[in-house]
């Protein structure tokens, strides 16, 4: 890490999933700047990261599966509730504890989709990217791998509202041509798909 310019951090809201936090940092020019961050992380944690370099926690898996009898991409269907409707998205989800982020995947694909990870392609898996990094420090792994199996929602939470399909190259290039929402993940993912294929994922 170069040198930190994050001086003090203050908590402003405290959720189970979710915090806020103001940080005093120093601009480039030397001067203090003022910045509201948030993040999924407790301020210990973070105190940890930022004064006593203590190793990042990646927060989150995002998993890019391409399912093997079918050899189409796995996508699902959730509603949101900041946007107030369904978009379309990876499966993913919070890291457990002291799980790694391979072992949460393959869980979190199992809860949301009824399908078990069979194999991860690591050349093209990454243990930490930052999705929006002026707002938050959120990082996720983005694991790329093929599955087994029949999808179901048998496993999903209360809370959770998802459709889970299984999409062609052809089906996912008719899709972003639609106007509709998708994450950014999950958009970059079928753009590649639709140029490459199953090689993304083998």
């Amino acid at each position: 890490m170069n040198k930190n310019r994050i001086k003090k951090l203050s908590a402003l809201a405290e959720t189970k999933f979710l915090n806020l936090y103001d940080v005093e940092y120093e601009k480039k020019n030397g001067k203090t700047g003022q910045w509201a961050m948030a993040s999924r992380k407790d301020l210990e944690t973070l105190n940890g990261q930022c004064f006593e370099n203590r190793e990042e926690k990646t927060d989150a898996a995002i998993i890019a599966a391409l399912h093997e009898k079918s050899n189409k991409l796995v996508c699902i269907r959730q509603f949101r509730v900041p946007l107030n409707d369904y978009i379309y998205e990876l499966p993913a989800g919070l890291i457990d504890g002291e799980e790694d982020f391979e072992e949460s995947a393959a869980r979190e694909l199992r809860e949301e989709t009824g399908f078990k990870l069979a194999k991860i392609n690591h050349e093209k898996t990454r243990k930490r990217i930052y999705a929006s990094p002026g707002m938050t420090d959120e990082s996720a792994a983005m694991v790329f791998c093929t599955c087994t199996g029949d999808g179901s929602d048998q496993q999903l939470e209360e809370e959770e509202d998802i459709e889970v399909m299984l999409l062609s190259q052809e089906e996912v290039k008719a899709l972003l041509k639609k106007d509709v929402k998708i994450d950014i993940k999950a958009y970059m993912v079928f753009q590649a798909f639709v140029e490459i294929g199953e090689k993304l994922f083998k």
